[in-house]
Order: structure tokens, then sequence, then C-alpha cells
């Protein structure tokens, strides 16, 4: 079968690897749609277990079942999560599941931009979910990226009174701005400093969109009723990006560390101003199962249209210019991988 060996974000290479060999207790997967992660071109983090095949965000058939498993048949349509816990431990039984160690260790092989990929059990067991009837492959794609969204405003509790604030306006960005939307926010501020992302941000239900080179926490006053933003999201993983979000946030607020920066870079901040404002500062990382489920229902039921957010489809193919056009982080957005094509 075809794949898209990843080597760098400029070396994308298709080559040929076996299709997969299940286990009575596996599943074999043919991908249909998978999306180009932010994190899928974040070279820092991918470089150092390249050559690898990328792809986590997948919709698509079950072409084989191994005689043990029950729940799924062949034709099957079906989205897989990469990332499982184990439900077990200390951090799954307190609702932590994205701290367990097993779903830090878990994934499918070999990844999403490939033709098939191999299901293992524990994935199979609490990770594999039939796609709804009123779902597409490419709807099916956001599911993981949109679990991740849903476990950060869990965590921030958001309430619809709330004023957000959203920095980054790219995927990760829109999908809090479309959620925070869809949850009755009472305003919602996006920043970025890409005109093109930034009108997409006020398209995908931004009211006010802010050039991050400018002075965000004053206009954020200016249209907020004199007050600062009761959550700021932070989807850029920079540390000026990270200054903004302590100038910007209202007293009794809360930020959420969404993106990171790289590993060894240390943030500087003003603590008696934390301490002073009683600003909650919290971060998220992934999606447990109880998201995954939430996000599929949210996309299902229409709460929230996610498909505008696709900007190129690709042949598997032509993956290395999906990637390249993700790196860019200019003219695209979603960028969805069509391995049968």
């Amino acid at each position: 079968m075809r794949v898209a060996m990843y080597y760098s974000n400029n070396d994308v290479r298709m080559e040929e690897m076996p299709i997969p060999e299940i286990d009575d207790n596996e599943l074999l997967v043919k991908v249909k749609a998978c999306g180009i992660c932010g994190s899928d071109v974040m070279e820092w983090y991918r470089l150092k277990k390249a050559p690898r095949v990328l792809g986590h965000e997948i919709a698509g058939d079950i072409i084989k079942v191994g005689k043990n498993v029950k729940e799924f048949k062949v034709g099957d349509r079906v989205f897989v999560s990469h990332h499982v816990p184990c439900n077990t431990c200390s951090f799954c039984e307190n609702d932590q599941h994205t701290l367990c160690k097993t779903l830090h260790s878990t994934n499918f092989y070999p990844g999403g931009f490939a033709e098939c990929l191999r299901v293992p059990e524990i994935n199979v067991d609490r990770g594999a979910f039939v796609l709804p009837k009123e779902m597409s492959y490419e709807e099916g794609a956001f599911i993981e990226p949109l679990a991740c969204v849903v476990r950060g405003m869990r965590i921030v509790e958001m309430k619809s009174n709330q004023s957000v604030l959203v920095i980054g306006s790219g995927v990760a960005g829109l999908l809090n701005i479309k959620l925070a939307k869809a949850m009755g926010a009472s305003k919602i501020f996006a920043t970025d400093i890409d005109d093109f992302r930034l009108k997409t941000a006020k398209k995908m239900g931004a009211d006010i969109v802010i050039n991050a080179k400018e002075n965000v926490a004053e206009e954020i006053k200016k249209h907020n009723d004199g007050k600062f933003a009761d959550i700021v999201i932070l989807c850029a993983g920079v540390p000026s990006a990270v200054k903004q979000a302590i100038e910007s946030v209202q007293a009794g607020g809360t930020i959420l560390f969404f993106a990171p920066t790289e590993p060894g870079v240390d943030i500087p901040f003003p603590l008696f101003d934390l301490w002073n404002k009683q600003v909650k500062m919290v971060s998220t990382y992934a999606g447990a199962p109880r998201d995954l489920e939430e996000a599929i229902e949210i996309i299902r039921t229409k709460k929230m249209v996610v498909t505008d957010m696709i900007t190129h489809r690709f042949p598997l193919g032509s993956a290395s210019e999906g990637f390249k056009l993700a790196a860019q982080a200019k003219n695209s957005i979603k960028i969805i991988i069509e391995p049968q094509k």
C-alpha cells in the first residue's frame, strides 16, 4: 500500500509498505480522510521521530475484522482515536485521562496518511466509534481536534455570559472560536498576525478580530465595556503571545494554555499581578473518550459546522504539497488528505 512518509515539512515522500496484518482482536481500516494537524508540522516535535507515517485525524471504512471483535463489522464507517487511556490508573480515576501513560504510548499503525491502518485491541475497545449516518468522512476527521477543544472548554468551566479571547487563529483557534460561540460566549475576540486568518476568524464567529501586533489588551477593553477577557485561550506557542494572554485576562479570569512553546523555553510572568487579580492558569492536552463522544454529538447535531474550515483537499500522492501549505500557515486552514485518491 502507499504511504506518505514524513522526513521533514519539506520532505514527505510516497513510499510502499505492506498492508498491516491484524490479529483476532484488531481491525483493519481503509482511510478515507485524514486531516493535517498543526502538531504534524511542528518540526521540533516531529523530526526526532522521523521518518514516520503521521496522521491521527482519521475516518474510514473497516475492511477486515478480527474474529474476536463483536462490536464492529466489515463496512462500518468509523473514526478511530490514536491515543487511548488505560482507565485504571490514578489519573484516569480522577478524570485526568490525558495524563495517563497508556494514552501517551498507544497509537494505530502506521498512521493516517496511508491507504490502510491497523487498529490495536486497546484502541478497538475504547477508541473506535461508528460514524453516525449524518456525518461525512471529512466531518469524521474533525472529531479528534474538536475533542481537544471540548476538553479545554470543560477545564476552563466556560459559562455563556463570559467573554473569550482566542490568541492565534489557526485550526485550533478557529475551533475554539466556533465552540465558544456555540456555547453562548457573550463576546469573542480573536488575534493573529496574518490577515487571511483574521478574516477567517471573523467568518467563523469572532465578534472582534485584532492584529496581534497591536495593543491587544487595550483593544479588548475598548470593545468590552472597559473589561479584559474572562477567558483567554492561548493557541499560539510563542513568548509574546503568552505575555499578551497575561495582560488581557480579567481579574478572576482564566488563561488556558492550549498550545505549548518549544521545550526549554522559559516564560517569566508577573506573579504579584496574577496573584492580586486571582487569575487561574490551566493547560490541556488531547482528548479523552468522553470528549470524543461529545465532539461526535456536536458535529452530528450540527451544533457546530466544521467543513467550512476546509480550504484544501489533496490525494495521498500530493501529501507533500499539503504539508508545505500547512507549515507555511498562511492561505490555508484545514487541509484534508484523501488516501484513496
